[in-house]
């Protein structure tokens, strides 16, 4: 990350702070944070104010350590400039010096998630989000518990208050079964336009990417750079619509049948797991199948099941749904998005029957999962039948993955999910 954008500031100007106190929230690539004071003191000045972006290490404000010195620095502060839609990262420390001396703090972890209402000066903290829903909605944010760090109001908890469903974004990418043909194949998804919740530019309108589309672009042109090749696969999935029926009603989830295949396939073949480094062919110690999610507000994030070839089935499932609802609110820690070994990206959901998928820099290999469709296959014995198929394509980087290996694992999890599926909940 170089740069964030300030959501929200949890203190004002002249207010005293806490060493370890939230001042304020700032939303990086791919999670909103909360930015701690390093030192006790007081907020003297806010230099930049919210919806402004800001390189990391930037100036953005000023604390001192005593309430006498705040007049002083106030009037020597530089005027704090319009809100701009893009980031910030670091609160700064005021000394007691002629010229205020600002230190600026480094990028912190997101805040475990509280179950009270945060207050800051008497009132109600929320995102900017929240406070517009509940608005549109009729929501009283003074009844609401907040979900979010140090009980911030989500936009999450206004909808659960307006009797509303709070939609988990499509898993493209995620926790959705495949779509099918029919209703006996890998369960069937409603069909939509588009993920639940998603806002679109209005017409004639140029919309400003926000900061994890711009950090979904950046990776996208960096593969550019990659010399991938594409391998397919057709896969029979009955036995894994069977299987899946038997384990959907103890929590099972799709994408965690999908992730456990391929991690199971990629123990056996380290290769498809490892990736490309300046110093060679990187072997990572751990199989972390990373999986894609659309988000609600735009851009696409990677929660990572990590470990996933020795986690349990059912822990797994446990864990995804954990996963998908903590991207949806941006509460993820940067290594439950940024470890992934392989990417996994189901756009089967969607009814799409073949697709490939762009590789992520930092890995060797991404899985295009489409929807299972009945088909007529032929068997070896020259008899006809209907069976469900499912399109599998690898993309993988030609530097560390050559034909042979992409080829061997297509056929082994292939031949996991059609012959022996029950074998992932061992």
């Amino acid at each position: 990350m170089t740069e964030g954008k300030i959501i929200e500031w949890l203190k004002q100007p002249g207010e005293k702070v806490g060493r370890g106190e939230s001042v304020l929230v700032v939303e990086s690539d791919k999670a909103d944070m909360d930015v701690e004071s390093f030192q006790d003191g007081y907020l003297a000045a806010v230099l930049m104010p919210a919806g402004s972006t800001a390189p990391v290490g930037e100036t953005i404000g000023l604390i001192v350590e005593s309430e006498a010195e705040i007049a002083a620095v106030q009037a020597k502060a530089p005027a704090a400039p319009a809100a701009d839609p893009t980031p910030a990262q670091a609160v700064s420390k005021a000394k007691k010096e002629p010229a205020p001396a600002a230190l600026a703090s480094p990028p912190i972890a997101p805040q475990p998630v509280a179950s009270v209402t945060a207050v800051s000066n008497g009132r109600i903290v929320a995102s900017p989000r929240a406070k517009k829903l509940a608005a549109q909605m009729g929501v009283d944010l003074n009844k609401l518990r907040g979900s979010g760090p140090h009980g911030r109001i989500q936009a999450d908890d206004v909808q659960q208050a307006a009797g509303q469903p709070i939609s988990v974004p499509r898993v493209a990418e995620g926790s959705a079964p495949a779509a099918v043909g029919h209703a006996g194949s890998l369960g069937v998804a409603n069909a939509i336009s588009a993920p639940a919740g998603q806002s679109f530019g209005a017409s004639g309108e140029t919309a400003a990417f926000n900061n994890l589309q711009q950090a979904v672009n950046r990776n996208m042109e960096a593969s550019l750079a990659f010399p991938c090749f594409r391998v397919g696969y057709t896969i029979i999935t009955d036995k894994l619509d069977a299987f899946y029926k038997q384990v959907k009603p103890k929590g099972v989830t799709m994408t965690a049948l999908l992730a456990k295949a391929v991690a199971l396939t990629l123990a056996r073949h380290p290769q498809v797991n490892a990736a490309y480094s300046s110093e060679g062919m990187a072997y990572p110690e751990q199989v972390n199948v990373a999986v894609a999610v659309a988000m609600d507000d735009g851009g696409l994030i990677t929660p990572v099941l990590q470990n996933a070839d020795r986690t349990d089935l059912y822990e797994m499932s446990r864990q995804w749904s954990d996963l998908v609802k903590r991207s949806r609110s941006k509460q993820l820690q940067p290594e439950e998005y940024s470890t992934g070994s392989f990417t996994l990206s189901n756009l089967g959901m969607f009814g799409v029957d073949r697709f490939d998928a762009i590789l992520p820099p930092g890995t060797g290999a991404i899985l295009a999962v489409a929807a299972s469709r009945p088909s007529v296959v032929a068997a070896k014995d020259g008899s006809i039948a209907v069976k469900p198929q499912m399109q599998v394509n690898l993309t993988a980087d030609h530097r560390v993955i050559y034909g042979a290996h992409a080829a061997a694992f297509l056929k082994d999890l292939a031949e996991l999910i059609e012959t022996r599926p029950e074998t992932l909940a061992l």
